[in-house]
């Protein structure tokens, strides 16, 4: 009897083990991976500013920030981190990436993880068929995998105007977003028409121009996309901003983007 009682209690322990082994696992914050590689719009800096304060700093996420090498802009030390990563954010203009490195990225969306992309994220990997040797580049990452069809911008002096869409009005990425059209900082996109899979969540204008979509959501491989075409220093002072890609990185996540708190 003293042997089944140990016995059993043995068996209690283990189960307790595993008990607390899958709450620790699922209690393990998700780890985001920032991709980041232009010299436009200063996105090493928002970038990394937005994650302190939003992502670790309230919502206590794991984030690794991989740079583009200042000396050579198609090398991005660190890139493997993206095999462990729950999420990619990327900010890449016009980079060709080492053969092995875009073949991290491509692993990780065709494993149907999400990402969400900023701004020129729409070219990242198009340098236009040029890139060294040993490299790649994916020309329709952006239609293939955002659902875009980024072909240039309006002028950097016209004012772009961006207002939620009614159709999208309960999305949850725009969970206390507001409602009222804002003026943002960078030029206006255009990236019209947009695959048939995509949900618009914000449009632009500007003066003398047609509407153009500046957030969106897409589908990859049975995982979830979101772009948009903001990203602007000025934009990252935007309360709708910073809330706008604060939900999308929640719902890309598969998690509540409800209020703050």
């Amino acid at each position: 009897m003293r042997h089944a009682g140990l016995r059993i209690t043995a068996i209690m322990v283990a189960a307790a083990g595993l008990v607390w082994g899958v709450e620790a696992a699922v209690a393990a914050p998700p780890h985001v991976v920032f991709l980041i590689g232009e010299r436009e719009y200063k996105t090493e800096e928002t970038l990394p500013k937005f994650a302190r304060d939003e992502l670790i700093g309230k919502l206590k996420f794991r984030c690794t920030f991989v740079h583009a090498d200042p000396k050579d802009g198609n090398s991005f030390p660190g890139i493997e981190a993206i095999e462990t990563a729950d999420l990619v954010i990327l900010s890449v203009r016009r980079r060709s990436l080492k053969v092995a490195d875009l073949a991290r990225v491509r692993k990780h969306l065709a494993a149907g993880r999400p990402l969400v992309g900023v701004r020129t994220a729409s070219h990242a990997f198009h340098t236009k068929g040029k890139h060294p040797r040993g490299h790649a580049e994916w020309q329709e990452f952006d239609p293939e995998v955002l659902g875009g069809h980024y072909v240039g911008h309006h002028g950097n002096k016209l004012v772009a105007t961006v207002a939620t869409l009614p159709s999208a009005a309960k999305h949850p990425i725009l969970a206390g977003v507001s409602t009222k059209p804002f003026d943002v900082g960078g030029s206006l996109y255009r990236v019209n028409p947009l695959k048939k899979a995509c949900v618009p969540l914000l449009s632009g204008r500007v003066e003398g121009a047609p509407v153009e979509p500046v957030a969106w959501t897409h589908s990859y491989r049975g995982g979830r996309i979101f772009y948009t075409s903001l990203g602007h220093p000025k934009d990252f002072q935007l309360p709708a901003f910073q809330r706008l890609l604060r939900n999308a990185v929640l719902w890309s996540l598969k998690r509540e983007t409800g209020d703050k708190g």
